[in-house]
C-alpha cells in the first residue's frame, strides 16, 4: 500500500492576492504529498495566511492559533504532529514576535518566501529556526509550481470559471496609513511572458475570465516580448488576444498610475470588463495630503471624468477611511461630497486603526472613537444608498452573465454580470462556464436574480416567445 498522504489546512485572510498566494502554497506543499482538507481537525499542517490591512489582524491571528492549540496537543497525545505556519503580511510584520508570543507556532514565513515554504516547515521539524521573513533577491514565482503543471494545480483538473494572476506586488506610494511597502517591499512587476503563459494555463482548465492583481496593479512595468519594459495597458492587450479568454479585469489601481493608454484600454478592448476599482480614501484635499496620496479630490473627479468618456458604462468601486488624525467635521463632509459627485456601484470604507510602523501611527491628532463610528455610519448609508440604486437601475434589462458555479438551491446557478454583481439564475449545471443573456427581474439585498433568454433559454427549457427576442442591454 502506498504511504498515506499528509493533509494541510490553509486558512486566507484579506485579499485576492492572498487568494491566489494560498494556492501557490497549496501547489508547492502538493510536491511533498499534501492533500488539502476542510478543517483544521485532524490536520497535519494548518497554515494561516495574514493580512495586515484590516483592524487588529494581528490579535486575530493570536486568537486563531489560540483556538488551534488543543486541536495540536490532542494531536500529540495521539501519536502524531501538527505543525503551525503563519504566513502573509502579519507574519512579515511581526516575525520573531508571533513565535515569542504564541510558541506553538513552528514557522513564520513571509509573502515573497512561499517558494521556500518546505524548507521553513523542514527546519521547524527539526527544532531549527524557522522564520524567513526576508525580501530574497530571486522571484518567487520563477520557483514556484506552475499551474497546469505537477500538485493540485495538475493539467486535465477543472479550474476555477474566474481565476486570479498576480502580476505586480509592493508598493512604492508610501501612504501613511499602510504597510504594504514594509510587508510586500517595492513594487516588482512579472514579466509579459510568464503572465501570458500562466492565463493560457487557466484558459487550458476551463478558466473564462481572469482578474489581474498587485497591490498597486495599474503601476505594472513588466519585461515585454519586445525586450522593453510594457505598461498594464499593453500587458491587457496582450492577454485579450488569447483564444477562449471572454473576460479581463484588473485591481487594485492608484489614481496617480490611471496612464492615458490604460484609460483607452477601457474604451478599445471589448474584453476589458466595465468596473474599476480606484480607491480615494477621502475627499478633503487636506486629509489626502497628510495620507501621502500625492493628488486632490478634484484630480480624482477629472480622472473619472475621463474614464467614463472612454467608457460610459463603466461603474466605479472605491476605498474610503474615516476618522484619519486630524480629520475634522469639514474634512468628512468633503469626503460626504466627493461620493455623491461621483456616485459609486460599491465601495469598501472602514474607519481608521493604527498599524504599527506607518506615520500616521504615531500621529498625535487621533480621532476619538465615537466620532469615528458617526462618521462611518454616515458615509455606509450614502454608499449603500448609491449601491441600492444602481442595482435598481438592472431591473428589466438583459445582460451578460459568466455562470460560475451551483447556486444554493438544486437548479440554480450563480455568474457574475460585466459589473461584478452575483446573478442567480435557474439553469442546467452543463452550462457552467459560459457567457449568456439574463434578464434580471428582481433585485436582492446584495445579488440580481434572473431569467434565462434566446437560445439558453431554449435549451434550458425556459424559452418564450418573449426570451426569443430579448436584447443586451
Amino acid at each position: 500500500m502506498s504511504e498515506a498522504k499528509k493533509t494541510v489546512f490553509i486558512k486566507t485572510y484579506g485579499c485576492q492576492m492572498n487568494v491566489y498566494d494560498s494556492d501557490r502554497m497549496a501547489d508547492v506543499l502538493a510536491r511533498e504529498g499534501y492533500r488539502p482538507v476542510e478543517s483544521p481537525e485532524g490536520a497535519d499542517l494548518v497554515v494561516l495566511n495574514t493580512c495586515h490591512i484590516r483592524e487588529k489582524a494581528a490579535e486575530k491571528v493570536y486568537s486563531e492559533v489560540g483556538r488551534l492549540k488543543p486541536l495540536k496537543e490532542h494531536a500529540r497525545k495521539a501519536g502524531r504532529t501538527m505543525q503551525i505556519a503563519v504566513a502573509g503580511c502579519v507574519a512579515q510584520a511581526e516575525g520573531e514576535e508571533i513565535v515569542a508570543r504564541a510558541p506553538i507556532v513552528d514557522a513564520v514565513i513571509g509573502p515573497q518566501s512561499y517558494h521556500r515554504l518546505l524548507a521553513v516547515l523542514a527546519r521547524a521539524a527539526q527544532g531549527q529556526s524557522a522564520i524567513d521573513t526576508d525580501f530574497p533577491d530571486e522571484d518567487k514565482f520563477d520557483h514556484l509550481p506552475k499551474i497546469g503543471g505537477n500538485g493540485t494545480a495538475a493539467a486535465g483538473q477543472n479550474g476555477p470559471v474566474s481565476a486570479f494572476l498576480t502580476v505586480q506586488e509592493g508598493c512604492d506610494k508610501f501612504c501613511t496609513f499602510c504597510v504594504v511597502p514594509y510587508t510586500r517591499g517595492a513594487e516588482a512587476s512579472r514579466p509579459v511572458e510568464q503572465i501570458v503563459s500562466e492565463a493560457e494555463r487557466h484558459i487550458a482548465r476551463g478558466a473564462r475570465e481572469i482578474m489581474l492583481l498587485g497591490q498597486n496593479v495599474n503601476a505594472y512595468h513588466g519585461a515585454g516580448l519586445d525586450g522593453g519594459d510594457w505598461p498594464l495597458a499593453r500587458l491587457l492587450a496582450r492577454l485579450s488576444d488569447i483564444p477562449d479568454l471572454e473576460r479581463l479585469r484588473y485591481t487594485t489601481s492608484h489614481p496617480r498610475d490611471m496612464s492615458d493608454d490604460l484609460i483607452a484600454a477601457h474604451r478599445d478592448l471589448p474584453r476589458l470588463m466595465p468596473y474599476l476599482h480606484l480607491p480615494v480614501q477621502s475627499g478633503s484635499d487636506r486629509i489626502l495630503a497628510a495620507m501621502n496620496r500625492q493628488h486632490s479630490a478634484d484630480d480624482y473627479r477629472r480622472l473619472v471624468e475621463r474614464l467614463r468618456q472612454a467608457r460610459p458604462d463603466l461603474a466605479l468601486s472605491g476605498d474610503f477611511i474615516v476618522g484619519f488624525p486630524g480629520e475634522s467635521d469639514t474634512d468628512f463632509d468633503e469626503t460626504m461630497r466627493l461620493v455623491a459627485d461621483i456616485g459609486y456601484a460599491q465601495a469598501y470604507s472602514f474607519k481608521y486603526s493604527p498599524r504599527p510602523g506607518t506615520p500616521a501611527a504615531d500621529a498625535a491628532d487621533q480621532v476619538p472613537d465615537p466620532v469615528k463610528a458617526e462618521r462611518l455610519q454616515r458615509l455606509q448609508e450614502l454608499l449603500q444608498a448609491q449601491q441600492t440604486a444602481f442595482n435598481a437601475a438592472m431591473h428589466g434589462r438583459t445582460m451578460d452573465v459568466l455562470l460560475e458555479k451551483p447556486g444554493r438551491r438544486p437548479g440554480q446557478l450563480v455568474g457574475r454580470s460585466p459589473w461584478l454583481q452575483a446573478v442567480h439564475v435557474d439553469a442546467p449545471a452543463d452550462i457552467i462556464g459560459t457567457i449568456v443573456p439574463v434578464r434580471i427581474e428582481t433585485i436582492g439585498a446584495n445579488s440580481l436574480f434572473g431569467s434565462l433568454t434566446g437560445p439558453a433559454a431554449a435549451r434550458s427549457g425556459q424559452a418564450s416567445d418573449r426570451d426569443a427576442i430579448g436584447a443586451i442591454a
